[in-house]
């Protein structure tokens, strides 16, 4: 994964990109390379207990609080973030959305995209959210080929890491060093206070991988892992 490009990167919920991609996009924005984050929902309803322990609460009151922490979790990362609001438990995914998606698609026109995988049994928000971003970003390239609108070239599609891999068809294929930035994605979740009472710090996934290159093992201390997936243009 080249780390100096343009970077897209579309959660289900507000608190996805800051677990499962956080590390990745500083890196990006380190390099000098561009990132944008979407959450299609601000998890208000699935992914936010702790602030509806509060017997005053709105749903209102929950995603004004929800966009805050999000938007300062990836101005620590050096990313930009918006939020669909399209509600969560479930996520709906209609044909106003889809066109909505491939629209921003068209005009971030990023390098690489970086989504749910396309199955996991224990959030049906997640398996949706990926479908959507592999369909609409098969629409924003127009598969390839002349199309009576506008296109972009088509962007690397990578997956996050599911909290249970093993149950989501996860097979890592990309590994990034985040080592040097860790101390940011720290921060990110830190700044995610809502929802890091649900999810303590200490259960951030992070990798410790012995590697050789050229003959000389190194060692990774902290990383990012990603699933490359190619995109059938009939989709």
């Amino acid at each position: 994964m080249n780390q100096s490009r343009t970077l897209l990167v579309v959660g289900a919920h507000t608190a996805d990109f800051v677990w499962r991609a956080a590390g990745i996009i500083a890196v990006v924005t380190k390099h000098g390379g561009r990132a944008s984050v979407v959450a299609l929902t601000y998890g208000e309803r699935g992914e936010s207990g702790e602030l509806w322990k509060d017997p005053n609460q709105t749903v209102e009151n929950v995603k004004r609080i929800r966009h805050e922490e999000a938007t300062r979790a990836a101005e620590i990362l050096g990313a930009t973030f918006q939020c669909f609001d399209l509600g969560d438990y479930p996520l709906q995914i209609d044909a106003q959305v889809l066109e909505r998606l491939t629209k921003l698609i068209r005009e971030l026109a990023p390098d690489v995209i970086i989504t749910h995988t396309e199955r996991d049994p224990f959030n049906p928000d997640h398996p949706l959210a990926s479908a959507a971003v592999q369909r609409a970003s098969i629409l924003a390239s127009g598969s390839g080929v002349a199309s009576g609108f506008s296109t972009i070239k088509p962007a690397e599609l990578f997956l996050f890491e599911p909290h249970q891999p093993e149950h989501c068809g996860f097979v890592p294929t990309t590994f990034v060093d985040i080592s040097a930035v860790f101390p940011l994605k720290q921060q990110a979740m830190k700044a995610m206070a809502a929802h890091l009472d649900e999810l303590p710090l200490r259960d951030v996934v992070t990798h410790r991988l012995p590697l050789e290159r050229a003959g000389e093992a190194i060692e990774l201390s902290q990383s990012d892992a990603a699933m490359k997936v190619v995109i059938a243009p009939n989709g």
